[in-house]
């Protein structure tokens, strides 16, 4: 009988396995309870994948010998196969019983344990196998994949550290550890981590995917669609890749390329909630709002929980002035931010919540999860002292866009003497007049949009930039981990996010008195620095037409008083939208003149005038003009400008007070809700500072009667307009490098920021 054993391992070795079954089969003619033939045979039954076979040849083998480990070892692995887990268990259980030093066993049992949802148990199967057989380099992998599932990533990455020092052409060690570290933000040693595992096996779809996904964190874009066309090329079925492929377009801000990939991926995984979501999120840039509220509301039916999307989907809705469920969804926002979920961008909450705490609070969510303080540059000193104070202004926005168009003035204005200031563009380039004065107002302007933050933040760092300024905060295109990286040894946040970054990393934010007055320091990241007079600039040499349109050219009824708001149709709330509507009830021969943004937002609001008793008639919607002249100019057609809360007229305001126009606005808590008082305050108009619901609509209405007391404001609006602070560009910018001056002193003699209010 032993030749005969020794043949069949012979033929086995030469991988003729059809002749060792055959001598098996002999053998157990001859000796039917031949113990080690029945387990042989079954070893080879459950290679050639033929498990009922082999059950029952391990089943007589055990019967034959009730003490043979290695026979319930593998009879564990088979049931498993044919799915009896419990079975299986209990199998392996004897078999580490019969004999404590298999690490084989211990091994598998872990690995059954992590698929029967017992992780404390299976990793100390794992261990157990470790401590008997050190060299078994997957069972450090799989204790690692473990340990990461258990919320301690620490010791994940030692254990896969170990199992690479073993065994370092171990390929999924190198691809676990790098999604480790991805998930920890830890992109460049997770880079280098599926670079490994790639040319250890160029064909793993699942790195080339999760390597596209995290160049695109890196913001190196055509690398990143490299690695997912070569995911596809590998499985054209592979959703997440098209998921992942889209993302890189939606960030550059190719919106139809990107709702194109977004769609291949839902086509091949329906379920796919991260590809529903993001679909809303490009169709919502699109402005094809009713399609993204009904992807955010499929994604949100398969997974509620999906960070940050029920804010944007609120978002989306408020677009269109569809407040269903308003009340509802910001109370849930509300509760879900307090206990610490990232449930939604920190924009939204500034637009549906006059709550400045939890404005503090969703922005440090955002900014934990999504872009937290990257130690990956060495520690930034203060740059040598020059002749100038190097300035840098880093903007997505440097375009037709309300920041800009409200700081181009302040931008050539600057000292050259005194200051050197450097555009970082982060967005496109529109081939516009304004885009040409930014060009020339700077002393130098770099187009880096191709660039990776890290790139920036080290190109920054080269120009020995001293103050970095992001003028976009938590808006559309913004670059935060720019600031992560630590571009300069000063960091401001200003003017393009009216609230807090909620970043450690940024140093500063300017404001003014009015918007953020000293009670509320503590709900801000940074230190508060107050400039003189409003921290709103303007460009003071914006034309406007010689003279506005008729009435009739507007749209706008021949006779009766005129209220106007022009701010976007996602600051008008159910509150707001009912005083007004008050307002008109008690004016009857008014009209209120809104921007018209969506076709779809005007038919909402007709329709909430019709539940409030108001003719809908009553609501004139603006069309587009030719110009930003054309629209200043018909603006002086509108009596009174009704603010918004908690989302005040920014740029708006501005706009309406340039023209002569008066803005009656209420005073809120938030950063956001108190711009418009800041902006009177400065202009010396406080009379038009509300600071409750009905003193605002009482006010509204009484200014509507009594034409000789509007006109009283209007005339001083006309006389304060061109002697007050508030359209002195001069006098801004002189004000905004005194504080530059402080801030930098401040560093240059090794004190750490504070607030600077005298």
């Amino acid at each position: 009988m032993e030749s005969q054993l020794a043949l069949a391992e012979t033929a086995l070795r030469q991988g003729d396995a059809d002749r060792a079954l055959a001598l098996y089969g002999q053998i157990l003619e001859l000796e039917p309870r031949h113990a080690v033939a029945l387990y042989k045979r079954g070893n080879l039954f459950k290679n050639r994948m033929q498990p009922t076979a082999a059950l029952t040849d391990y089943d007589r083998a055990i019967a034959l010998d009730p003490a043979f480990a290695n026979a319930y070892c593998n009879r564990g692995a088979v049931l498993e196969s044919l799915d009896r887990p419990q079975e299986a268990l209990l199998s392996y259980d004897r078999a580490v019983e019969l004999n404590p030093a298999d690490a084989l066993t211990w091994y598998n049992r872990g690995a059954l344990l992590v698929r029967l949802n017992r992780p404390t148990e299976a990793l100390a199967s794992y261990d157990r196998a470790l401590a008997l057989d050190p060299t078994r380099s997957p069972a450090y992998c799989n204790r690692g994949i473990l340990l990461a599932e258990l919320g301690q990533p620490e010791a994940a990455l030692a254990s896969y550290n170990q199992c690479i020092a073993t065994d370092p052409q171990f390929g999924p060690a190198h691809f676990n550890r790098a999604v480790l570290l991805q998930s920890l933000k830890q992109w460049n040693q997770a880079l280098e981590g599926y670079d490994r595992a790639l040319a250890l096996n160029p064909g793993h779809a699942e790195a080339h995917c999760n390597r596209g996904a995290l160049l695109t964190d890196l913001g190196r874009y055509d690398e990143a669609l490299a690695s997912l066309d070569a995911a596809i090329g590998l499985r054209a079925d592979f959703a997440e890749a098209f998921g992942n492929r889209g993302v890189v377009f939606a960030v550059v801000g190719h919106y139809a390329a990107a709702l194109e990939n977004y769609e291949r991926a839902i086509a091949l995984k329906p379920d796919h909630v991260d590809a529903l979501r993001n679909r809303a999120e490009a169709l919502t840039h699109l402005q094809r709002l009713p399609e993204a509220i009904a992807s955010f509301d499929q994604a949100m039916r398969r997974n509620p929980t999906l960070r940050l999307m029920a804010g944007m989907r609120r978002h989306a809705m408020m677009q269109v002035c569809d407040w269903t469920g308003f009340d509802a969804d910001v109370e849930q926002l509300a509760a879900r931010i307090e206990n610490e979920e990232l449930v939604s961008p920190p924009f939204p909450m500034l637009t549906l919540v006059d709550d400045v705490r939890l404005h503090h609070q969703a922005a440090r969510l955002f900014v934990r999860e999504e872009c937290p303080v990257n130690r990956s540059l060495p520690e930034l000193a203060t740059h040598p002292a020059g002749e100038r104070i190097r300035v840098g202004y880093f903007s997505a926005d440097f375009h037709e866009h309300p920041v800009t168009l409200l700081m181009v003035d302040a931008f050539e204005q600057h000292d050259p003497a005194r200051f050197e200031v450097t555009a970082f563009s982060l967005g496109r380039d529109s081939q516009s007049a304004v885009r040409r004065r930014l060009v020339q107002a700077f002393s130098r302007f770099i187009d880096v949009r191709r660039k990776s933050d890290l790139e920036i933040a080290l190109l920054a760092r080269e120009l020995h930039i001293d103050i970095a300024v992001d003028l976009g905060g938590h808006t559309a295109h913004s670059r935060p981990r720019i600031f992560a990286l630590r571009a300069a040894p000063i960091q401001v946040n200003y003017l393009g996010y009216p609230g807090t970054s909620g970043a450690p990393y940024m140093d500063y934010l300017f404001a003014d008195r009015t918007v953020i007055p000293s009670r509320n320091f503590v709900h801000y990241s940074e230190k508060i620095v107050h400039l003189a007079h409003s921290y709103l600039p303007n460009d003071a040499t914006r034309p406007v037409s010689q003279a506005p349109p008729s009435r009739e050219a507007a749209g706008l009824p021949v006779t009766g008083f005129v209220y106007c708001c022009f701010n976007h149709s996602y600051k008008i709330t159910p509150a707001v939208f009912s005083i007004w509507m008050r307002i008109l009830e008690r004016t009857p021969a008014a009209i209120l003149w809104l921007a018209r943004t969506d076709e779809v937002a005007a038919e909402n609001l007709r329709r909430e005038a019709v539940r409030r008793g108001v003719n809908p008639e009553r609501l004139v919607f603006a069309t587009r003009v030719p110009s930003l002249a054309d629209h200043l100019a018909r603006q002086r057609l509108a009596d009174l400008f009704l603010d918004t809360l908690p989302y005040n007229a920014h740029a708006t305001a501005i706009d309406a007070l340039w023209v002569g126009l008066p803005v009656l606005t209420r005073l809120g808590e938030g950063f956001a809700g108190r711009v418009a008082a800041s902006l009177l305050t400065s202009i010396g108009l406080p009379e038009l500072i509300t600071l409750t619901p009905q003193e605002y609509e009482d006010t509204a209405v009484q200014l509507a009667h009594d034409p000789g007391r509007l006109m009283a404001v209007k005339c001083k609006l006309a006389e304060h307009r061109l002697t007050t602070p508030l359209f002195d560009t001069r006098r801004f910018i002189r004000d905004l490098e005194s504080a530059y001056q402080r801030i930098d002193a401040r560093q240059r003699a090794g004190l750490a920021p504070d607030h600077v209010t005298g």
